[in-house]
């Protein structure tokens, strides 16, 4: 066994080693971290290339964004450049890294930058840093660049830290995956000043990063983050390295805190001081437990003891690891050692001196084989303290007597009698024991330890009865039989103890195994629930099918706590069974049936909580008498009940943060709307009472055209808010679901000419180009809602046009669709604003001389074209300055009726052919 122990403590480690041979056939990858844009992470990658260059390193740029820096374009100068490959996304053309012209040039080194990035859609991948695993499983290497606010772990802290929530964000696995992590760091000044002399962002864009983004005092916490971030990688791999290289520990570069939890008194105070230290160190923790034969014979009390302290160790943060194990200080030390621990607490020993002088001290042995590593012995052994005491009574576990155990160890004996019946003439009689040896194992392996011992009785006595002189009689006539007889029952016991132990231990093991095997299905069952209706059946059905009980789920509601779920259903409860719930919910303590309050109750019910709060209550009963779980179960219970909570409270907090967005959205709306109706509707009704009042007061005395301009302004402005109240009816339909559009078959060039009469007052400074061929297909669309569609975007053509400009409409077919486009030679859309230009209320900053709207004509336009099974989408011209939105609408499968080319709708009988703007339609 020592030479075990040595051989074991100078091998590497196979997973360090497994590891090790993965990264060999993979490309290394080193990341250039940041903790914050500017502080110069893609200079230092190209820096870095320019090097591997300079030595003859194969390397060629895959994608690096200079984002108009002199300095960083200038380094980007004598690299091969993969071309970029063009994406068509929504009428633009987005370019990203041809991540199929990399793998066929495969050069030894890429040079990619910014991993977060999110590609286009239709690319290969969704988000960059998956091409670069592609890129690295073909064994080329690459460098690329990260800023530390796109981690995924990190997201929470920096949108705390920022108040910005940074939305590309890269798994913490790539992180673990990098051989190299590069920190770029600069300082909170230094990276300021670089935004105020421009080489980070323009000028204006600038200053107002600094009054919020780049603040001293986010910069400082981000900076600690990366630094923190980048040391834990560099933790990992020297850890990862001593162990493929065998290397005995500790080396402390870092600190690592591991306390040792058992069943002792006094476990509670040491998971609590490993905390703290671990908080005082700013250091990783562990709570392990050496698992030795001696746990299979611990009491209840002490096997709750030990299953609460490592679930204390879990909600305080320790990663809790259980090891098999013998010589308990020993495995300690050497899973110590082989981790790279630092630090081992423990508590002080609790033995008397004799029992110390006999069995050894735990905590001594420790200290004398801890080597290097600091080991802090904690004296807290007040039971006061320790979190074990359970209000609920125990059921005891009913052993029923069963004589089977019995009979199949006395067939045993006779068959074993019956085989030295045959062996009698030819082996010595004190040879014929060792075949009685053979059915008192059977019996102990099959029935254990008592059916065992039964048959070591009766092996005896047929030994004695049937081999021993004088034989057919119970007496012993020679000296040396007696001790035979002797030595054979000694042996006998000792070897049905030993094997009905190791019996014991497998079945132990198999249903550890089956119960760990049933849990683990059970996280994966919630892990995959969306809905809490989802979770609440599976684990209703969980602890029902394991526990055989029955089970009803209750969760809070209206300020008082109702049924939610139950296995077999049931929800109904009797009034005693709603007071125990509502008090187990009121005061986080079991209650109800065998616990300590309101034992009266049908059923017993345990709140359901997690590290923050409680989430709900578990009710369960049968059909028995007295306490229903026993220690084991209980603990079981624990395990589900602990998943389940979690699970819940999951679904509870994914639920609030959809109703805290629904709720923001709302007051987005409600502000936008009261701000819009405060503008759109004072303004057309004061132009009206301006010019009503103007008519009334002076109308005899204006001229004739003055009476008809302000007439006009009359008609013009209350069509204007007749627009505006449209609009706001139909963004109410679009909303909640009510618009159900009109089917029937339409020629789509009869459409943009009752559009077009319809907006001639709006466009009547403009001049219209219509390029829509005779023999496109037929449409199923409602004609109404589709003409309001073009009068919205002709209206906004109209606003942001210049007078005399030209609005061109065409139309084409193409694979199955019908495509139109709306086009004018205004100033274009700003970039920014593309993604969000169908928003409700959302307008772009228009110049002076631009109309107000009220930022529901395009939202509308969006509602409509999707109900009707289309899409549309903005973008800006390529030959010239100006917008174009493009409607896409599929064509039906199946053909129009004949004769019917209006589908039967009185609403486009009379095609608008009058208006001159209509005239390239005929």
């Amino acid at each position: 066994m020592p030479d075990e122990s040595r051989n074991a403590e100078t091998r590497p480690s196979p997973d360090a080693l497994l590891d090790h041979a993965e990264r060999e056939e993979r490309g290394r990858l080193r990341i250039f971290l940041g903790a914050a844009p500017g502080v110069g992470k893609t200079y230092e990658m190209l820096m870095s290339g320019r090097a591997r260059l300079t030595d003859g390193i194969d390397v060629v740029i895959g994608i690096v964004e200079t984002h108009g820096r002199k300095e960083t374009q200038a380094l980007v100068e004598g690299f091969e450049v993969i071309p970029r490959s063009q994406v068509d996304y929504k009428g633009r053309t987005l370019n990203e890294m041809d991540i199929d012209a990399i793998l066929a040039r495969r050069p030894a080194l890429v040079l990619v930058d910014e991993l977060a990035h999110t590609n286009a859609p239709g690319s290969r991948h969704p988000k960059r840093y998956l091409d670069v695993q592609e890129i690295l499983t073909h064994g080329i290497d690459v460098y690329t660049t990260l800023n530390i606010q796109h981690v995924e772990s990190l997201n929470d802290v920096v949108a705390q830290i920022t108040r910005v929530r940074v939305r590309e964000t890269v798994p913490d696995s790539i992180i673990d995956q990098a051989d190299d992590i590069e920190i770029i760091d600069l300082t909170p000044d230094d990276l300021i000043k670089r935004l105020r002399e421009g080489k980070v962002y323009f000028p204006n864009t600038a200053q107002r990063a600094i009054e919020n983004y780049f603040s001293p005092g986010n910069l400082t916490a981000l900076r600690e983050l990366a630094l923190r971030r980048t040391a834990q990688r560099v933790d990992e791999q020297l850890l990862n390295h001593m162990q493929a290289h065998a290397i005995p520990g500790p080396w402390a570069a870092g600190e690592r805190v591991l306390v040792c939890v058992d069943a002792r008194p006094g476990g509670a105070a040491r998971v609590r001081y490993a905390r703290r230290l671990a908080d005082r160190l700013r250091a990783p923790w562990t709570a392990l437990h050496v698992d030795t034969p001696r746990s299979a014979v611990m009491s209840e009390e002490d096997k709750d003891r030990l299953a609460t302290l490592l679930r204390l160790a879990e909600q305080l943060g320790a990663e809790v690891t259980t090891i098999p194990g013998q010589n308990v200080a020993q495995d300690i030390v050497r899973h110590a050692t082989a981790n790279n621990f630092t630090h081992i607490v423990i508590g002080r020993p609790t033995r008397s001196r004799w029992r110390e002088l006999i069995e050894g001290s735990l905590t001594y042995d420790l200290i004398r084989n801890a080597g290097d590593i600091s080991v802090h012995v904690i004296s807290g052994t007040d039971r006061g303290t320790e979190p074990t005491s359970r209000s609920v009574k125990a059921a005891t576990e009913q052993t029923q007597f069963e004589v089977w155990p019995y009979l199949k160890a006395t067939a045993y004996v006779a068959g074993s009698l019956a085989f030295a019946v045959l062996l009698d003439q030819f082996l010595d009689v004190r040879n014929l024991a060792i075949i009685f040896l053979i059915g008192v194992l059977t019996s102990a392996v099959t029935g254990g330890l008592w059916p065992a011992l039964y048959a070591c009785l009766i092996s005896a006595l047929a030994f004695n009865y049937f081999f021993l002189e004088p034989r057919y009689t119970l007496t012993i006539q020679d000296p040396e039989s007696i001790v035979a007889l002797a030595v054979f029952l000694v042996v006998a016991v000792i070897a049905s103890n030993l094997t009905a132990r190791v019996q014991r231990q497998a079945v132990a093991a198999r249903s550890r195994a089956r119960a760990t095997e049933d849990i683990y299905l059970f996280s994966k069952k919630l892990a995959g629930a969306g809905t809490l209706d989802d979770v609440l059946w599976a684990t209703a059905f969980q602890i029902a099918s394991m526990l055989k009980l029955r089970v009803v789920l209750l969760l809070p509601e209206n300020g008082t706590i109702t049924v939610k779920a139950g296995y077999p259903p049931d929800d109904t409860l009797a009034e005693a069974d709603i007071a125990a719930a509502r008090w187990a919910w009121e005061h986080d303590r079991a209650a109800g049936r065998g616990a300590d309050t309101l034992p009266g109750a049908k059923r017993l019910y345990l709140p359901l909580r997690t590290g923050r709060t409680a989430v709900g209550v578990v009710g369960l009963d049968n059909d028995k008498q007295g306490p229903l779980l026993t220690p084991e179960q209980q603990r079981l219970l624990d395990a589900l009940a602990d998943q389940a909570a979690v699970a819940i409270e999951r679904i509870q907090l994914v639920a609030d943060v959809d109703r805290a967005k629904l709720a923001a959205e709302a007051d987005r709306l409600r502000s936008a709307l009261l701000t819009s109706i405060s503008h759109d509707l004072k303004t057309p009704l004061a132009a009206i009472m301006g010019a009503a009042g103007t008519l009334r007061e002076f109308a005899p005395a204006l001229p004739e055209q003055d009476r008809t301009e302000l007439l006009s302004t009359v008609l013009d402005e209350s069509e204007r808010l007749n627009r505006f109240i449209a609009n706001l009816l139909d963004m109410t339909k679009i909303e909640s679901g009510a618009m159900e559009p009109n089917y029937a078959f339409h020629y789509v060039g009869d459409i943009v000419g009752s559009a077009l009469q319809r907006a001639r007052k709006i466009i009547g400074e403009h001049k219209t180009e219509i390029d829509i061929p005779q023999n496109l297909p037929m449409l199923k669309l409602d004609p109404v809602l589709f003409e309001q569609v073009l009068f919205n975007l002709l209206d906004n053509a109209a606003k942001y046009a210049p007078p005399g400009s030209t609005i061109r409409l065409r139309g084409w077919a193409d694979n199955g669709s019908v495509i139109l486009q709306i086009m004018d030679e205004g100033p274009g859309i700003p970039p920014a604003d593309l993604e969000r230009i169908f928003d409700t209320f959302y307008r772009v900053r228009k110049r002076d001389q631009v109309r107000a709207g009220t930022g529901l004509g395009l939202s509308i336009c969006r509602g409509f074209i999707e109900a009707m099974g289309g899409t549309i989408a903005a973008a800006n011209r390529t030959d010239r300055s100006g917008a174009v939105f493009t409607i896409r609408m599929p064509v039906p499968a199946e053909p129009p009726p004949i004769g019917d080319q209006n589908g039967g709708d009185p609403r486009m009988d009379e095609p608008n052919t009058d208006d001159p703007n209509t005239g390239d339609l005929a």
